[in-house]
Formats: C-alpha cells, structure tokens, sequence
C-alpha cells in the first residue's frame, strides 16, 4: 500500500510542478511581444526572440491559410525587427560569440527556421506580395550569416611555421 501511495503522492507533485513551471505556455502574441520589449538582457532577449519567434511564424501559417498576405507580410517584417533587435543588443553586451556563444547559437538556429518560412511564404503569396517578401528574406539571410561569422571568426588555416634553431637543423 505504501508504494502505491507514494507514486501517487509523486504523480501529484509532479503535475503541479509543471503546471506551475511553463505558466507562459499560453502567453498571447502581443504578450510575448511585450516582454520582449521590456527586456533589458542581450541573452534573455535572445531566447525569448525564439518563443516569440514561434508565436510569429505560427501567426504567419495562419495567416497563409486563409488569404491574409498583409498579416503575413506585417508579421514577418515585425520578426524580422526582432531578430535585428536581439542581434544588436547581443553584439553590444556579449561582443565575443566565440567564447560567450549562449544567446548567438539560439538566435542563429531560430533565423535558419524562420528564412525557411519566408521561402514557404513566397511559394503560396501571390506576385503583388513578393518584393516586401523577399526583402525580409535578404535581411534574415545577411543577419544569418553575421551571426555565423560571429560565432565562427576565420582563423589561419595553418599557425606560422617556427624555423628550427641552426644546431637543430638537419
């Protein structure tokens, strides 16, 4: 009887810890938004520009689905801002990606997700639609690019050679 009352007990706890842990599952768009303005901190703007980032993609399928392209059109743009936004505040609070990569690997990973849908957009919009498109698209793929070039600075291919002391030549 113990045994199954402790597993009880556990299975309880358990599902009150995550009810109380993710209280932003249901955070709206225009909270997430909200948030993101208010945050003061390079790395937390980051990884919040993935939560929001999700909710705007999502806005943006939605959007697709039902012939709204000025939606999807407003909302990729205002994604776009965002990633500039955390982009920028990263480069000034944590200039060295290499060696303080949190926050610069998150954002780099959530702007591959969000050029790909960018290109799933321009596939279904129609032709009136498409130049603001592809502008956002530009911008997401220079600011991808920077983002790797940060995290992975060009090294020397090979370190200078040495040359050996003349007693030590052979």
């Amino acid at each position: 009887m113990r045994a199954g009352g402790s597993f009880l007990g556990s299975l309880c706890s358990f599902a009150m810890l995550l009810s109380i842990s993710y209280p932003g599952v249901t955070e709206s768009l225009a909270e997430l938004q909200a948030r993101f303005d208010r945050e003061e901190n390079a790395v937390r703007k980051a990884k919040l520009v993935v939560k929001l980032g999700n909710a705007q993609l999502e806005e943006t399928r939605r959007a697709e689905k039902t012939g709204d392209y000025n939606t999807l059109g407003l909302t990729l743009e205002k994604y776009r801002d965002n990633v500039r936004a955390a982009l920028e505040a990263l480069k000034k609070q944590r200039p060295d990606a290499e060696r303080h990569s949190d926050g610069y690997r998150q954002l780099e990973i959530h702007v591959r997700e969000g050029i790909r849908n960018v290109d799933e957009s321009l596939l279904v919009v129609p032709e009136v639609y498409e130049p603001p498109l592809k502008i956002v698209r530009q911008d997401l793929v220079g600011m991808d690019e920077e983002l790797l070039k940060l995290l992975f600075p060009r090294h020397p291919a090979k370190p200078p050679a040495i040359p050996l002391p003349p007693e030590k030549q052979p």
